[in-house]
């Protein structure tokens, strides 16, 4: 049974891990003070995906307004699902608490990015019927 709770202190240790399997190279201390910063917020959650008590995937939202739309947009920041728990309905299962979340904080729509290179990722978001709409661009301000 997959068990869907938000994230607490007692995690840090696994979404440092979880961020590290995916490529985002993230000590204990600064998962440990991102997830305070975001949990402080109140419109930036961040929610465990658990068996048996074993953290297995995390999610990380945010709800926001945008000049554009009439209500608040949520946006799926994070969401990895460690590798030896994919293909089990855990990401979906994640996807589905995301949108309850951006139905109760009536949100307008449910956006979220993914990485060029993630194609499966795409296939999965695609399957759920998240449709591709833009091209995110960035610069880096860290020199």
């Amino acid at each position: 049974m997959i068990e869907i709770r938000p994230c607490t202190p007692g995690d840090v240790a696994d979404v440092s891990a979880l961020l590290n399997d995916l490529g985002y190279e993230t000590s204990l201390e600064e998962a440990a003070e991102r997830a305070q910063r975001l949990n402080a917020t109140g419109s930036d959650p961040i929610f465990i995906a658990c068996e048996d008590s074993r953290p297995l995937a995390l999610m990380a939202l945010h709800r926001c307004y945008m000049i554009q739309y009439r209500k608040p947009v949520a946006r799926i920041t994070t969401l990895i699902v460690h590798r030896e728990a994919r293909r089990r309905g855990i990401g979906r299962l994640l996807i589905d608490h995301a949108l309850v979340w951006a139905e109760q904080g009536e949100c307008e729509l449910v956006e979220l990015t993914s990485a060029l290179k993630r194609t499966e990722a795409h296939a999965f978001y695609r399957d759920l019927c998240f449709e591709p709409n833009s091209l995110r661009f960035r610069k880096s301000l860290s020199g």
